[in-house]
């Protein structure tokens, strides 16, 4: 067997190498010592890796790839993450070597390329084959291979953008100078081409403001931020579709990949993730402005700058919350810290005077720990996510959704102690206290947990248990933690209860009316899911996209009629061709629609049923007239009308009505969806009339 090196072989090496770059003061001086560097070290033939296994899964390619194959004659840059930086010119591929059970699972690395974007090919290395060969230790760990699959460099953790363009811009000169590169073919075919839109991607939190009950979707994916009403309607669409950094106009702002938001008013605030930035959304002004961050990730784990100067690293959640004044508590993934921006002048506990508009650390010492402590600066957290405020006695805390350490934490807004509530162990060096276990306190086990969402009236927590595809509830008085909803399995099914309905990767949730429903942005299956707490049901909340008619049709002076953004008909939808019916121009035509529930059953009122009348090819028929409504009662039917015009373009036009009705079982449980489709033809006579012609379009489901 072939005996192949390690990058313990590779550091001894590489470290002369990193002690001299620290001495140097110019750009030019530090390059010089790369290429001796890379001279130096290719007289070495000791340093081949392994090549990738068979049988490996691989995304974004035509098939798997092979050092000794495909990749000949490339620079390799692997990356042992995740998160990338791609270097121009070189080969990227992601080695995916998974930290928890979940991650190991094709479709949820399918997922996780989608969702951060990445277009280089990844390999779904699940058992690690590559990582223990290497003896990697830590997420994330880069690694610049030569053209004949030998180790040139490595870096170890994140902050090292610098010393990555140095290394492999040294490399991609050095071996195309010397002839010993080609320009690469490897074929590639994006996973994210293969797939149907949506109108969510990837929705990572959701955030309702209790007086106007609107809702703020964090809609990830498609890099903006979705305002509705809490019926569906589409109010406000802020950003997308494609990732950028701009205030302004809500027209022309843009985001990258955000994740938390809370509405409160007019007002959203917004972490933008990727930007690492905070972000202000003023609706009744129409712009967005920014309240922390530089626009790229910091590294400083103190902070105390004025917000639009201060870096910041990897918000991923935001609430509001007083420490003698107005701040946006912000959960900082990437220092592993709780940082606070202050809307007012306050003090945080245990901290000092802080103006109006500087951006703090409130807790956590940066390092990646599950560490627990009544001093918020020696606490450590580990890749906080999520957030959830406790504002009255006797909580008056935040609560924390720990990613890496599987824990939920509280943070007191009263003294800052940074206490344990249920989850991981007593050890707070070990991340790897996961599972899936109800229970009390450390017994009690979650796997990644990304939100949490506070009910003041039951004094209950909720949780999106992400990686175990649940939702959970935690009583912080005995520190009991339960299943609510969810089979474990990644899905996405609804029902008839609560355990048997699915979800995958759920990201975020929220509660509404009055701790009635429970919100969940079930993010890798692109959609809000509405939890009836009463009913203990699971239904789809419909998001209902008001966007114009192309109105080429229409005189300058009419209305142009709005329509939805509507759903597919599912192929079992039936499909009701009606008799022809004469009519003359002039004249009126009204449909009646009755429709008829299946037995035992009555209509959602979180998920609301809809009509939409078309006329394909022959729009001038709905000219002025609505083309969608609301059916928010079946017992008496529906009239729908659209007039003849003295001059009709066609002579036998048809109208298509479609209706799409959302219904739950009257006892409680299966929550549905059903939908129908009517053609109605018309004939439309030579001679001139008034008056109306009416016909009943009838269903029963």
């Amino acid at each position: 067997m072939a005996s192949y090196s390690k990058l313990s072989d590779l550091f001894p090496i590489q470290s002369q190498l990193d002690y001299a770059l620290e001495d140097a003061t110019t750009q030019e001086e530090k390059e010089n010592l790369v290429h001796q560097y890379l001279h130096k070290i290719d007289e070495r033939d000791d340093l081949i890796i392994p090549d990738f296994e068979e049988g490996l899964e691989w995304l974004n390619t035509d098939g798997p790839l092979l050092l000794r194959n495909e990749l000949v004659k490339h620079s390799i840059y692997l990356a042992f993450s995740f998160f990338f930086i791609s270097a121009d010119g070189l080969v990227v591929i992601g080695v995916h070597s998974a930290k928890f059970p979940n991650e190991k699972v094709l479709q949820n690395v399918r997922s996780a390329v989608l969702r951060y974007d990445i277009t280089h090919p990844v390999v779904n290395d699940s058992d690690a084959r590559l990582w223990q060969e290497l003896e990697v230790s830590c997420w994330p760990t880069l690694v610049v291979l030569g053209p004949r699959g030998n180790l040139l460099f490595s870096l170890v953790g994140e902050g090292h953008r610098e010393q990555l363009f140095l290394f492999t811009e040294a490399a991609h000169k050095h071996y195309r100078e010397q002839g010993l590169l080609k320009d690469h073919d490897v074929g590639i075919k994006l996973y994210r081409d293969s797939l149907p839109p949506s109108i969510l991607s990837f929705p990572g939190k959701i955030a309702m403001d209790p007086s106007s009950k609107q809702l703020a979707i964090a809609d990830t994916g498609h890099h903006r931020v979705l305002v509705v009403s809490h019926t569906g309607q589409l109010l406000h669409t802020v950003g997308g579709p494609s990732s950028g950094r701009r205030d302004g106009n809500l027209s022309e702002a843009q985001f990258s990949s955000p994740q938390g938001v809370f509405i409160k008013g007019d007002t959203v605030y917004v972490a933008d993730t990727e930007n690492h930035l905070v972000r202000k959304i003023n609706l009744s002004e129409g712009k967005v402005s920014t309240l922390a961050g530089i626009g790229v990730q910091g590294t400083d784990k103190e902070g105390g700058a004025p917000g639009p100067q201060q870096p910041i690293s990897s918000p991923w959640d935001v609430a509001l919350g007083n420490a003698g004044g107005d701040i946006v508590c912000i959960a900082m993934a990437g220092t592993h810290q709780i940082w606070a921006l202050f809307l007012e002048d306050g003090k945080l506990p245990k901290g000092s005077d802080s103006k109006k508009g500087t951006c703090v650390r409130f807790a956590g010492s940066g390092n990646e720990e599950n560490r627990n402590n009544v001093y918020p600066h020696k606490a450590g957290l580990a890749q906080p996510s999520g957030l959830a405020l406790a504002p009255t006695e006797p909580w008056e805390c935040l609560f924390i959704a720990d990613s890496e350490s599987s824990t939920i934490r509280s943070l007191s807004l009263k003294d800052g102690a940074v206490k344990h509530v249920v989850g991981g162990e007593r050890d707070p060096l070990n991340l790897f206290a996961f599972g899936d276990v109800d229970g009390k306190g450390i017994d009690a086990k979650l796997q990644h947990p990304l939100g949490v969402s506070w009910d003041e009236g039951s004094s209950l927590l909720y949780v999106a248990d992400s990686y175990n595809h649940k939702i959970k509830v935690v009583d912080p008085k005995t520190k009991q933690c339960r299943v609510c909803a969810g089979t474990g399995k990644a899905g996405n099914g609804l029902g008839p209860g609560f355990l048997e309905s699915s979800f995958n990767e759920p990201g975020g949730l929220c509660l509404g009316e009055g701790g009635k429903l429970l919100y969940v942005a079930d993010t890798n299956n692109h959609c809000i899911k509405v939890l009836d707490l009463q009913t203990k049901t699971v239904s789809l909340f419909p998001i209902v996209v008001q966007q114009e008619v192309d109105s080429v049709l229409t005189t300058a002076t009419s209305s142009t009629p709005a329509v939805r953004k509507l759903p597919k008909l599912p192929k079992s939808a039936p499909v009701l061709t009606m008799p022809s019916i004469t009519v003359s121009s002039g004249q009126s035509v009204t449909l009646f629609l009755k429709l008829a529930l299946p037995t035992g059953t009555k209509l959602t009122e979180e998920a609301p049923s809809f009509w939409s009348l078309s006329a394909e090819g022959n729009e001038w028929l709905l000219e002025g007239r609505a083309v969608t409504g609301s059916i928010s009662d079946l017992s008496e039917p529906i009239s729908i009308v659209s007039s003849i015009p003295a001059a009709p373009a066609s002579p036998d036009p048809t109208l298509t009505l479609d209706a799409w009705v959302y219904c739950c079982l009257c006892e409680g449980g299966a929550c549905m969806m059903k939908a129908v489709s009517f053609k109605q033809p018309l004939l439309i006579g030579s001679t001139s009339q008034e008056g109306s012609v009416a016909v009943m379009l009838e269903h029963a489901f």
